[in-house]
């Protein structure tokens, strides 16, 4: 499997085979989207690449896509919109201190053809290579996810009370090895 690290103006180029994994990826449960949700993330990451630090790891073999990440940089003061306020309302002020200025993963996909192969891991270890500390959410839904997240050491900021699933590591990208799943 190769994986790529891209830059905003990389990424917008092949735009259409992160929405072809996001597609595939979002389709399932506890997600469920349809093509309405790959449209949405399209038009988001047409944005998403202009923030500062925005970076991007696609994994793929033999032409096809298998799977994607994204991040930048958390700003001051800490972002509202998206889910930020439901962030903010889970870890109170504690996210300027903590977040802003993390590098935020923003999407981690990987289709369901690859699967089960320590792919996810892989993306995160490109993705936040050289980061201090990387940030990122999920449904608390995501079992499998979160699982994932706890297994690669990736430590829970909020409770399993919480609406949202927040999760941090310090030291990511500094070739410190995590988890059975990030080989």
């Amino acid at each position: 499997m190769k994986l790529e690290r891209l830059t905003g103006r990389e990424t917008l180029a092949r735009a259409g085979e992160l929405v072809q994994v996001y597609r595939s990826a979002f389709a399932e449960p506890p997600w469920n989207e349809d093509g309405r949700g790959a449209d949405a993330f399209a038009e988001r990451l047409a944005v998403d690449v202009r923030r500062p630090g925005f970076v991007a790891v696609v994994a793929g073999e033999g032409g096809r896509p298998a799977g994607f990440g994204t991040a930048w940089r958390t700003e001051s003061p800490f972002p509202c919109g998206r889910a930020y306020g439901r962030v903010r309302a889970a870890l109170g002020d504690a996210v300027e201190t903590l977040l802003v200025g993390a590098l935020e993963v923003d999407e981690l996909a990987v289709g369901p053809h690859a699967r089960g192969q320590g792919l996810a891991g892989r993306i995160l270890d490109l993705l936040c290579e050289g980061a201090e500390t990387c940030w990122l959410l999920t449904s608390p839904q995501a079992t499998g996810a979160v699982r994932l997240y706890e297994r690669l050491g990736w430590r829970r900021m909020t409770g399993p009370e919480a609406d949202i699933a927040v999760f941090g590591i310090e030291g990511p990208g500094n070739g410190r090895r995590r988890g059975d799943g990030a080989s």
